[in-house]
């Protein structure tokens, strides 16, 4: 079935219910963004784009993005988002990869990304555009076949080329029924807010949201700006976020310090990197109840484990310092298991790497056999990520396998070290590697960012406090900010380049 089914019966059922905004500003009800979505599949039919043909997204946040979305869907095409902020070098490179029919771009991208592709390349709101929108409506969506293609997500690709991942309709019926199961129930009152990229996390959401004929939010600046969410949070009441931790941390501080309470907050989803306990303790301390965490990749879209806003807010059990540090439990439709290099399982508490199966697991990468041969074994996907698994369940995420620390043949997880040190009131933020060293292998250094001048000692008496003498930083590196991608992932890769650079 075409996920796109769903706007199609929700329209059906509740034409007039408020579907589209910009701020405070109503643009269009269920049967009109409906009605938009439909007459674009016949623009895009009189294109020659045809079932199973790409279409690509370079589009900021802004309410045409859904129009583009489920038009593209309803004519059965699939569709390639890509991150606003990549270069237009960049962004052509993933459509001409992905051998997209055409892309549409916002008004600020499509001239500088035609210089760079042959795609046809057509701009929201352009005469273009309007033109594909005065067709008569295409219904009812093409059919499609569970699985099929529906999202190719390119992954961030910090090192190298970026893959392309590919996402069925399935995947997407799957994840957005594990959300609804495992993370939170969305109602028709509720209003989903897109501060963060919506070729990402952020927008992978809008299903369950449509389902459900919730209200789709689009911040006027485009992006996140924490005075302007908790302002049309309070508005609409009921508010759905997705967020990564940096901006969990950002939209607290300024919270806490224009004494907002964050009133009309519902949920909270936290997602695509370390979320520290001293961190996500300060948010709930202040906001309340509202964040639940999930853990996915693209391979297996925000579907792997879930921390629910129970375990996120719980402060009675025994050991809920090490479930909040933790991911969660397995998400409702995958099995996950804790396995050592050659794939058996390991016994709960004991670190290796993060295996799932099921049916949110990619089929596989866009043209890329390879890279899906090794990634793909026997049904399970191997995630790269280490981890272990407590005897409840709960998974802890230690490092990507690529990020630890073999220091006189002991593994240090960087995350660890980072958790002692934010525990510090000194460190704001905090980035560990390892550093190569003639003697052990590698050593353990820390990129600081602090509020004060570096206390070295101080930071060293903390750490023998906190953890084991071996994983102590060796040195300590004072940074104004982390390097950092488009999604508030720290640039690991960019901190080994300025220690390379320094030695």
């Amino acid at each position: 079935m075409n996920i796109a089914q769903w706007l199609a019966r929700t329209a059906q059922i509740t034409p007039d219910r408020p579907a589209l905004h910009l701020g405070t500003t109503l643009l269009a009800t269920y049967g009109e963004l409906h009605t938009a979505s439909a007459r674009l599949a016949t623009g895009l039919k009189s294109l020659q784009v045809a079932p199973g043909d790409r279409v690509a997204l370079f589009m900021k946040n802004v309410p045409d993005y859904l129009i583009a979305e489920y038009g593209a869907w309803y004519a059965g095409a699939a569709i390639v988002p890509i991150n606003a902020k990549l270069h237009p070098r960049e962004a052509a490179w993933i459509i001409e990869n992905a051998g997209a029919k055409l892309c549409f771009a916002s008004e600020d991208l499509a001239d500088d990304l035609s210089g760079f592709t042959s795609a046809t390349v057509i701009e929201n709101g352009s005469c273009h555009w309007l033109q594909l929108l005065d067709n008569a409506a295409n219904l009812p969506p093409v059919h499609r076949d569970p699985s099929d293609l529906a999202w190719l997500f390119y992954t961030s690709g910090t090192t190298g080329r970026p893959k392309g991942v590919k996402m069925t309709h399935r995947m997407l019926m799957t994840m957005s029924d594990c959300y609804q199961s495992d993370c939170d129930l969305v109602r028709g009152d509720d209003a989903i807010l897109y501060s963060a990229p919506i070729s990402h996390g952020a927008g992978i959401y809008n299903m369950m949201h449509i389902r459900a004929g919730a209200r789709h939010v689009f911040p006027p600046s485009g992006g996140f700006d924490e005075a302007e969410v908790l302002d049309l949070a309070e508005h609409y009441g009921n508010a759905h976020m997705f967020m990564a931790p940096t901006m969990v941390q950002r939209l607290t501080r300024y919270a806490k310090a224009s004494n907002r309470s964050g009133v009309g907050l519902r949920t909270i989803v936290y997602a695509g990197g370390p979320m520290y306990n001293a961190d996500i303790i300060e948010a709930v301390d202040h906001f309340g109840p509202v964040f639940a965490q999930i853990y996915g990749q693209g391979e297996c879209p925000m579907g792997i484990t879930a921390l629910s806003r129970k375990d996120v807010t719980d402060r009675s059990h025994p050991r809920w310092r090490e479930r909040l540090g933790s991911v969660g439990r397995a998400q409702s439709a995958v099995e996950v298991r804790i396995a050592d290099a050659d794939g058996g399982s390991l016994p709960a508490g004991e670190v290796g790497e993060i295996l799932v199966r099921g049916d949110i697991v990619m089929p596989g990468y866009w043209q890329n056999p390879e890279a899906t041969a090794k990634t793909l074994v026997d049904g399970w996907l191997w995630t790269g990520d280490m981890g272990a698994m407590d005897a409840d369940g709960y998974v802890t995420l230690k490092d990507r396998s690529r990020d630890m620390i073999i220091s006189g043949g002991t593994n240090i997880y960087p995350r660890e070290v980072e958790e002692a040190l934010l525990e510090h009131a000194s460190v704001l933020e905090v980035a560990v590697l390892g550093r190569p060293h003639p003697e052990w292998g590698e050593d353990v250094v820390a990129f600081v960012v602090s509020d004060q001048r570096l206390d070295e000692g101080a930071l060293d008496a903390h750490c023998l406090d906190c953890i084991a003498r071996f994983k102590r930083p060796k040195a300590y590196f004072s940074i104004d900010a982390l390097p950092k991608n488009n999604y508030g992932k720290v640039l690991k890769t960019s901190l080994r380049d300025m220690l390379a650079a320094s030695s």
